[in-house]
């Protein structure tokens, strides 16, 4: 008799810089997140797809929760809470390497309702800084009902302990038709990748000097050479007119550098040749824009 194939949504939460994204792409084997040194990279409720014998997972990887009143962190953290409530399965990543603190104990208590449906992921284990007692000491007084076997110590980045961990999602997982067809690994759209990658080539450059002031619009896109060829023209927004120069570079250096890196992962990503024409421009106090805030962070 052939098994009852399981599919669920896991959203991924935890504080900013924990690893989630590295985690959702060590799953999927692809990369759906983009991954910056700068905290709360992740603006948007990124979904990655695992298809296996036993069913389909896809994971939620959902902004760092982080305390703030400030609106854009406002609405990361709304992001973050409607992926907790659309899901069947929460998984909680902490970070072995950070104590922790006010702020992973104001997740701790927003993930207590969904302690029946919580498997908790401890990474960064291989890290020098790695505390993993001072961790499970912090899980059993928040999650004292927690079982043992819905712990796991983990290193996403050098892809250990994440097998057990997937074992125990798909067992835990309701019986189900899967949500996407099989040979997918996200559902975003062209579009939207292209913005997170270019995005991502920027902040790793420039994180120091503005790591949050900056996102990536899609002016236009056009299929050419009968759809063998993909154009793109894009804009990265800065907050202010004095840091588009960071931007651009002396001799337009910087532009440069993030049009080539976007280029070559964007060209390893999809069949099209690419042709990408990037600029700068400013949009002033754009984190202060509902509109622009919408936008940018509803899009996914």
């Amino acid at each position: 008799m052939e098994k009852a194939r399981k599919a669920a949504f896991v959203a991924v939460v935890g504080r900013p810089s924990v690893g989630k994204s590295t985690l959702v792409n060590r799953f999927c084997g692809e990369k759906v997140a983009i991954v910056s040194a700068a905290p709360q990279t992740t603006r948007n409720a990124i979904r990655g797809i695992v298809n296996r014998e036993e069913g389909q997972l896809v994971f939620v990887d959902t902004p760092g929760r982080h305390i703030s009143d400030k609106k854009l962190n406002r609405k990361l953290r709304e992001v973050s809470d409607r992926s907790v409530a659309d899901s069947e399965l929460v998984l909680y990543v902490l970070d072995a390497s950070r104590a922790p603190a006010e702020e992973e104990e104001k997740i701790a208590r927003d993930l207590a309702g969904s302690s029946k449906n919580l498997v908790v992921a401890i990474n960064k284990m291989d890290s020098p800084e790695a505390d993993c007692a001072k961790t499970e000491e912090f899980l059993k007084r928040f999650f004292p009902n927690l079982s043992e076997d819905r712990r796991f110590k983990i290193s996403a980045l050098k892809n250990d302990g994440l097998e057990p961990l997937l074992t125990t999602l798909f067992a835990m997982s309701p019986e189900g038709e899967a949500f996407y067809p099989e040979e997918c690994y996200t559902d975003q759209d062209v579009k939207f990748r292209i913005a997170e990658i270019i995005r991502e080539k920027a902040m790793n450059r420039l994180w120091d000097e503005l790591p949050h002031a900056i996102y990536v619009d899609i002016a236009d896109m056009e299929l050419k050479e009968n759809g063998a060829k993909l154009w793109v023209r894009a804009f990265i927004i800065a907050e202010r007119e004095s840091q588009k120069g960071m931007i651009v570079g002396k001799g337009g250096e910087m532009i440069r550098s993030i049009r080539l890196a976007a280029l070559k992962e964007m060209k390893r990503i999809f069949d099209w040749k690419i042709e990408l024409d990037l600029r700068v421009k400013a949009s002033p106090d754009w984190r202060h824009n509902d509109g622009v805030l919408s936008r940018i962070i509803d899009q996914a």
